[in-house]
Formats: structure tokens, sequence, C-alpha cells
């Protein structure tokens, strides 16, 4: 690896076929960090495969268990970037086992409609989530258009 921190994340929905909701959960630390929305998971260890560490993840953070969709594709090669020293990757998922519940990192978790773009992107996210957050609910769109016709 090229020293970058590679992240990875769960837009979690409530169905892989058909998303309609996205869970998402507020930062409580760091300081800095704490009262934003962002996507849960967290760093790939030395060794281990990104899909595997955002189930272990989304295990540690919010108890949950989880049968991982499609990754949505990032606009460069390596995933989304976070910071100069940090990308993300994300993936849809959903609940296979578990009642979601903060259990670290975060104070809160809440669904949230993907049809309703105006609500999800006024939620106060992290600000390198916000791409995420917009290519997300295009992906969702373009899917929904498509089920449609």
């Amino acid at each position: 690896m090229n020293g970058q921190i590679q992240v990875v994340g769960g837009a979690v929905v409530d169905s892989l076929a058909e998303p309609s909701m996205l869970l998402v959960a507020r930062r409580s630390a760091p300081e800095q960090l704490a009262g934003l929305w962002e996507f849960p998971g967290g760093k790939v260890e030395p060794g281990e495969e990104p899909e595997a560490a955002l189930a272990r993840e989304l295990l540690e953070e919010l108890g949950i268990g989880v049968r991982l969709g499609a990754e949505l594709p990032a606009q460069v090669p390596g995933g989304w970037p976070l910071n100069h020293r940090a990308s993300m990757r994300v993936w849809f998922a959903e609940i296979a086992h578990g009642e979601p519940k903060a259990l670290e990192d975060h104070d809160e978790l809440r669904w949230v409609a993907l049809e309703d773009h105006s609500g999800v992107l006024g939620l106060p996210w992290i600000p390198a989530d916000f791409p995420i957050v917009r290519a997300l609910l295009g992906a969702v769109a373009v899917r929904a258009a498509g089920a449609r016709s």
C-alpha cells in the first residue's frame, strides 16, 4: 500500500434489492467530529480484506451482521478521498442479523428516507462524506428509475 490509510464504510440500507432507507450514525468522538453524521465503518487492519474489515467494524460499532452488496464506485482509484492521508471505500450493506445500536464512536443512529434528498443532505455530515452521500443518492435514484421502466 502507498502509505494511505484505507477506511471502509457501510451504506446500510433496508434492502439491497430495493433500498429506500439509509442508516446513518452520528459521531460522539473525536471532539472535532462529534455531532456530525457519517457512514459507519473504520480502518482496514494490515492483512485484512476491505470487505472483512467492514463486516468487523459494523459488528463492533453497531452490533449487526451484514450482507454486502455493490461497492459505491469512487471517482479515483483507491476510494473516496477523506484527507491527504486517508481514503474510504463504501459498500451497500443490509442487516443480516442483529438490531443496530450505537455501541462505539456514535451517540445516535437514524434511518433516513433515500427519496428525501434534501433531508439526507440537510444532515450535518462529516465534510469528506458529502460527495459520497451525493453519489449514493444518485446511484439509488438511477436504480429506482431503472426498476420502474
